[in-house]
C-alpha cells in the first residue's frame, strides 16, 4: 500500500516508515500538516498515520479537513499519546477509523493496519480471478475476459487495468498508477501512463453500454467507474 505518515518527530516518524516499508508498503513522511494537506489535495494514498499533537494542524483537524475538502476521505489510523478514553473518543468521532496509543510493537500496528485496511481499504489482489460485471480478470494468465471473449493484455496493460477495477469509483492520481504499475520514481516519458490509459480503453471496450467507464480526473489522473444502464453511477 501508498502510506503517508504525519508526525513532527523524527524518531517516531522513521520508526513507522521502516516498520511498514519492511513489510512491503510504500511510505511518504510528513514532518507538518500544511505539507501533508497540500499533498492529499494531489496525490492518493490508501491510508493515512496521523500523529495528534502537530505544531501547525492536529490530525484531528486534518480529519476534518479531508472531510471538507477531498471527494473520497483516506482511510486513517490516529498514532498518539493520548490514552484518555474521552480523546479516543474524539478521534475516532472525527472520522479516524482506528486509533493505538503509543507506544506500540511493529506487530500489533501492522495486525492493526491489515485489520484496518480489510474494512476500509481498495479490494486485495488475488491470484484467483475478479469478476466486475461482464469482465472477468485472470492475474496467473494476465489476461480479460469480456463477455466470454479472451483480450491479451501487456503485463503493464494487466496490471493498470487490475489497479483500476480493484479501486472503483475511487479518482486515483497519476502518481499513485505510476508507482503501482511500474514502481516508485518510475523513469518514463510523460505520455506513458496516457497510451497505456487509452490502449485498455478501446481493448476492454470501458463504455456505459458495458457498464463502466474510464474518465480523466483533470489536473490529477483517472477514476474506473460502474454505471447503469441509463448512464447513471451504480454497481456491479
Amino acid at each position: 500500500m501508498r502510506i503517508a505518515i504525519l508526525d513532527d518527530e523524527p524518531q517516531d516518524r522513521a520508526f513507522v516508515a521502516r516498520t511498514l516499508t519492511e513489510a512491503g508498503h510504500v511510505c511518504y513522511e510528513f514532518p507538518n500538516a500544511r505539507t501533508l494537506s497540500t499533498r492529499l489535495r494531489q496525490d492518493t494514498f490508501d491510508l493515512l498515520i496521523l500523529d495528534w499533537n502537530m505544531p501547525d494542524k492536529s490530525g484531528v483537524e486534518i480529519l476534518e479537513w479531508m472531510r471538507n475538502n477531498l471527494e473520497l476521505p483516506v482511510p486513517a489510523l490516529l498514532l498518539t499519546n493520548r490514552s484518555a478514553d474521552e480523546d479516543i473518543v474524539t478521534g475516532l468521532g472525527a472520522g479516524a477509523d482506528d486509533y493505538i496509543v503509543k507506544p506500540v510493537q511493529p506487530p500489533v500496528l501492522l495486525a492493526r493496519i491489515n485489520a484496518l485496511m480489510r474494512r476500509s481499504g481498495p479490494r486485495e489482489a488475488t491470484s484467483g480471478s475478479e469478476t466486475f460485471g461482464p469482465y472477468t480478470l485472470h492475474p496467473m494468465r494476465q489476461n480479460v475476459t469480456v463477455d466470454g471473449d479472451t483480450i491479451a493484455l501487456t503485463a503493464k496493460e494487466f496490471e493498470l487495468t487490475a489497479t483500476l477495477f480493484r479501486n472503483l469509483h475511487r479518482p486515483l492520481s497519476r502518481a499513485y498508477l505510476l508507482e503501482m504499475v511500474w514502481g516508485r520514481n518510475p523513469d518514463l516519458p510523460t505520455r506513458t501512463l496516457d497510451a497505456h490509459i487509452s490502449r485498455i480503453r478501446s481493448k476492454l471496450g470501458l463504455r456505459p453500454e458495458r457498464g463502466y467507464r474510464l474518465v480523466p480526473v483533470y489536473s490529477y489522473g483517472y477514476r474506473l467507474e460502474a454505471v447503469g444502464p441509463d448512464g447513471e453511477d451504480g454497481e456491479h
